[in-house]
């Protein structure tokens, strides 16, 4: 098999183009690491315009038009990740072409790319017929409503595709609903981000569809429902619907305007939900009540939740200690999230406790605890539920917490 450094300089020689060094580099390393690998061993092509050997150089459309047609002839690749480049609608007919015709690709990351609503069409129609991609990753990439309403036309097709990520896409309420729809019917999507839509109105449309959808599908693992404007009614309809539900064990429903009063819904539900594992409650408002409602819920009847982050949501040192308090005799909760909030002695030293009598692990957390005058204090720690949503790191392991390690939008290597 010839090498992809020679594939690549040879398609750009046959077509009179420059070769790009960035991409000539991670080439070289790729043919590398082929040679050392087992034979039937795949492998993840990663160029992401934000690592720190770009040296400001992002690749085109242009660029990964060449590079696409040397993966074509690799059966050992994969995983193609071209996060943070320029490639936009051109790039994303070529991304398109590569679907069709590289039938080992099973993860695609396009994220922040500058694909419009165009591309986001291209892409969408490819995956009509492809049966081999299992996470597609559009974060950040334009394509709007238009663009959303073809990917959700695009469920009702495939049923191979099992983790997407339309996030940061300025999708609009027609296609938030367009996708609850299909999802009632789609038995291959495990897990769906649909963060920050464009939406109008108070009416909180698109959160009682989802909730309709919750109540149908038993296959969906994963929701992100982050920036949807989502209120204590919105947190009721999927409350009501996790009732039902018994397959979701990951919830975000970060960002939104939920105060204490629905923490009665969801304390509630978690009596009875045996499913949920991993809950982001992050920038809501649920206060000192809220946070008292959760911890006793999580104290006397819950045993299936893991993680759980509160990060800055107007907590006090009294519902911060309960939250501690409720570690102690749940010995399920293994990971807790709380910077942001206001910290009183008492909740520095309850949570100094519970890190150093092992209970809560330093990596299981957002803070750490240090002592100044014979006063216990806290500092932020650079862990979390998302740690790795936006960015990787270019060496080292990547941390992945164990409360979420059975699935995941994104895979290892990588923090949603």
């Amino acid at each position: 098999m010839e090498k992809l450094e020679a594939q690549y300089c040879y398609f750009c020689s046959e077509n009179i183009r420059k070769t790009n060094p960035f991409i000539l580099n991670i080439l070289q390393k790729l043919d590398e690491e082929i040679e050392k690998r087992p034979k039937e061993e795949k492998i993840t092509v990663n160029i992401a315009g934000n690592s720190r050997l770009v040296s400001g150089q992002r690749i085109t459309g242009e660029d990964f038009w060449l590079l696409s047609k040397a993966l074509r002839t690799q059966p050992c690749i994969s995983g193609v990740d071209v996060r943070y480049n320029l490639i936009g609608d051109i790039g994303a007919y070529y991304a398109a072409k590569l679907l069709q015709k590289q039938p080992n690709i099973t993860y695609l990351n396009l994220m922040f790319n500058d694909i419009g609503p165009e591309g986001g069409e291209l892409i969408a129609k490819a995956l009509h017929k492809n049966k081999t991609l299992k996470y597609l990753r559009m974060t950040g990439n334009k394509i709007e409503n238009t663009g959303g309403m073809l990917f959700a036309a695009m469920l009702q097709m495939n049923s191979s595709l099992e983790k997407l990520d339309l996030g940061d896409c300025d999708l609009g309420l027609q296609s938030v609903i367009a996708f609850a729809t299909v999802l009632t019917q789609n038995q291959g999507i495990k897990g769906i981000n649909l963060n920050r839509p464009i939406l109008y109105g108070e009416q909180e449309e698109s959160t009682v569809h989802v909730g309709h959808m919750l109540k149908q599908n038993h296959v969906l693992v994963e929701l992100h429902m982050c920036k949807h404007g989502m209120k204590n009614y919105g947190l009721q309809q999927l409350c009501n619907a996790l009732y039902l539900n018994s397959s979701l064990r990951y919830l975000d429903v970060s960002c939104n305007k939920i105060t204490r009063d629905g923490m009665v819904f969801l304390a509630d539900v978690l009596k009875s939900n045996s499913t949920l594992e991993v809950l982001d409650l992050s920038f809501n408002r649920i206060e000192n009540a809220g946070a008292k409602h959760l911890s006793e819920t999580l104290t006397s009847h819950n045993r299936s939740l893991k993680a759980l982050s509160v990060v800055s949501n107007k907590i006090e040192g009294e519902g911060l200690v309960a939250l501690s308090q409720s570690m102690k005799t749940n010995l399920v909760l293994s990971n807790i999230y709380i910077w942001g909030n206001k910290f009183d002695e008492d909740t520095c030293v309850a949570y100094s406790n519970l890190i150093k009598s092992g209970r809560l692990k330093p990596d299981d957390t957002d803070v750490e605890p240090y002592e100044v005058d014979e006063h216990i204090f806290l500092s932020e720690v650079s862990n979390g539920l998302k740690r790795h949503y936006y960015w990787t790191p270019t060496y080292g392991g990547a941390y992945m917490p164990s409360s979420s390690a059975g699935f995941a939008l994104v895979p290892v290597g990588e923090r949603l």
